[in-house]
């Protein structure tokens, strides 16, 4: 795993997340690496945002499928809104996580604070792959690398920051 970019503000860190349309992998990792945080004690140091690179999503909630698989797990989706990736966003944050390599082209590549969001996983480097045109199982398997990512994020982050 990487060691993470310096925050640019002492004490405090900024995270980017970022898939296609943010209706689906970005703001299920929104939502889990939020509770995470919290649950850490690091919630009020550690800003989340996700969006998506496409604009057709805006101001919608997130996808019925990722959202029911949240709840299951227990996480509140309901906040979410979708919103378009904005190109300062890597000036304006400490990291920036994209889901796949496409997402991740779009952003304009890797750079010391912009990567995938698996680069971080345990289990090893990746990609989140995309549920949308699948079925339920697809969001149970995307939540679960959400989950172990972001368990492994939040302890980078905590080191980051001591």
């Amino acid at each position: 795993m990487p060691p993470l970019p310096p925050p640019r503000q002492p004490g405090r860190y900024a995270i980017a997340l970022v898939c296609l349309g943010n209706i689906c992998r970005s703001p299920m990792a929104h939502v889990v690496l939020e509770s995470r945080l919290a649950a850490a004690g690091l919630d009020d140091r550690v800003v989340v945002r996700s969006s998506g690179t496409g604009d057709w999503h805006v101001g919608r909630p997130m996808d019925d499928r990722a959202a029911a698989v949240l709840r299951r797990a227990g996480y509140d989706p309901s906040r979410h809104r979708a919103r378009q990736y904005d190109g300062t966003w890597p000036a304006e944050h400490d990291l920036v996580l994209a889901m796949d390599e496409s997402n991740l082209d779009d952003l304009g590549g890797r750079s010391q604070r912009v990567g995938l969001f698996r680069d971080l996983d345990p289990g090893g480097p990746g990609e989140v792959p995309d549920p949308y045109y699948g079925g339920p199982d697809g969001f149970a398997v995307v939540l679960d690398l959400i989950e172990r990512t972001s368990d492994a994020l939040v302890t980078e982050v905590a080191d980051t920051l001591a």
